[in-house]
């Protein structure tokens, strides 16, 4: 008896662990498939593509307006790739228990519809609004009888009706909050110092956060036929259709970013804030498409939600700005610091954005040529009297070396003397093919915008 009981045991536990060593390598098998989808597809290097040229006009702006180098484009795109591989996973984990039946028609219909859009407005690159708008014509075209027809219109018809519209706005949502996390962590470095034209033609300093990443998914998906696997999940997934007819996984290449314009808040204080508004507003679409998903008459409603929400979120940013006066102008206090060159004596001395020169070598410094001349009573040492982000006056000093950057790797506020400031970023696709201009010299037409995509609307994409 006794040895029949170890006998049955050890039986039970072979077959447990054939079983799950047996999922494991299934799983692993349609990963692999998945991936290379992934790698065939061109939406990702696409969206890499579209980085890319994001990036260097970027730097090209720097360069003009300041006539250094803040920020390296490579070495930009190739954190924005890691960074989305890593957010791609997480995702595709919670993609997994939650359960969305997504398919390659939902790719190709949200990346058609996010290039139309972006035709009109860069800033339309998001697949909030072509969620969106993909759900909404889907409800529409229910009430017609189109998918019945023949020809072409009936076969997009009935691939549009085949689209599980409340799962992809729930994809939609997660991606907003994988971004909300992304603006947290890395916005602030991702951020540009500009000269703005402001209010009656007065240039003052500002801010672009800008920052992009594309998101490859391998989205977990129930379906039968061909290149299905029956194999039992070792999990049910929450939502989605019977999983044990067979599932597979599916490539989703995404791309998610934003854009934020400030001339009043320190970059880590309006990544702070564009997080938080992004937070809320994956909050908001998962709850609108979890309702639609148990009501499908729900569907326009949470279609309506994933694009006002997400208008309300630039005007909440747009709001915020026009509340408050200005911060990057020079004051009685002495010389606004606008940003600090990396590698400089000033990122030594720890400079920071937003700080006042007060004095320099004791001298009161008003303009950068009081500035200029105060260093040159010393030129192998300098002494700061800087006053704080609170108010408080603080004292740094260092030696000064041949071949060290004249102005101590500080950019100041813009005066009257500036020559140029940032132009309008490009509004449409075709603008920014086309466009290289980058800012705008003084006194020339001035700019319908700011500088930024999409006129310094936030886009989260």
């Amino acid at each position: 008896m006794i040895e029949s009981a170890f006998y049955f045991f050890d039986q039970r536990g072979t077959c447990e662990g054939v079983s799950a060593l047996e999922t494991v390598l299934e799983v692993l098998k349609m990963l692999g498939q998945a991936a290379v989808q992934l790698v065939s597809q061109p939406f990702y290097y696409i969206a890499v593509l579209f980085i890319v040229l994001q990036y260097t006009r970027q730097i090209r702006m720097e360069r003009q307006l300041f006539a250094v180098k803040l920020h390296n484009w490579p070495s930009l795109v190739i954190r924005a790739l890691f960074a989305g591989l890593l957010i791609g996973v997480g995702v595709s984990l919670a993609g997994a228990f939650i359960g969305v039946a997504l398919t390659a028609e939902s790719v190709i219909w949200l990346w058609a519809a996010a290039a139309l859009l972006m035709l009109m407005r860069i800033r339309y690159l998001c697949f909030a609004y072509s969620a969106g708008v993909i759900t909404l014509l889907q409800w529409i075209m229910g009430w017609t009888p189109l998918a019945e027809r023949a020809d072409w219109i009936g076969a997009l018809a009935a691939s549009l009706a085949r689209i599980d519209a409340a799962g992809l706005l729930v994809l939609v949502a997660l991606l907003h909050l994988a971004e909300a996390v992304l603006v947290r962590w890395q916005g602030n470095r991702l951020a540009t110092p500009l000269f703005l034209e402001g209010k009656r033609g007065k240039l003052v300093g500002g801010y672009m956060l800008q920052g992009f990443w594309p998101v490859p998914l391998l989205m977990l998906v129930p379906v039968t036929g061909t290149g299905a696997s029956t194999t039992a999940l070792p999990w049910t997934p929450l939502f989605g259709a019977d999983w044990s007819q067979g599932w597979s996984f599916v490539a989703l290449p995404m791309i998610i970013g934003f854009t934020e314009m400030t001339r009043s808040m320190l970059p880590r204080e309006k990544a702070k804030h564009a997080a938080k508004g992004l937070l809320l507003y994956s909050i908001c679409l998962a709850a609108a498409a979890l309702a639609a998903w148990w009501q499908p008459m729900l569907l326009p409603v949470a279609a309506l939600a994933s694009l006002l929400l997400h208008e309300a979120i630039i005007w909440r940013s747009r709001t915020l700005e026009a509340a408050h006066s200005p911060l990057y102008v020079h004051d009685s206090r002495g010389l606004r610091i606008l940003g600090i060159v990396p590698g400089t004596p000033a990122a030594a001395m720890g400079l920071e954005t937003g700080e006042i020169l007060h004095k320099v070598n004791g001298v009161r410094v008003r303009s950068k040529e009081e500035l200029y001349e105060a260093l040159v009573q010393n030129s192998a040492f300098c002494k700061l009297e800087v006053m704080n982000l609170a108010g408080e006056l603080k004292f740094a000093q260092r030696a000064r070396f041949a071949g060290e950057h004249h102005q101590l790797g500080v950019i100041l506020a813009p005066d009257e003397q500036a020559n140029y400031y940032a132009a309008s970023g490009p509004a449409s696709l075709l603008e920014l093919l086309r466009s290289s201009r980058t800012s705008n010299r003084r006194g020339s037409a001035p700019a319908q915008g700011v500088a930024g995509i999409g006129q310094a609307e936030q886009a989260e994409r």
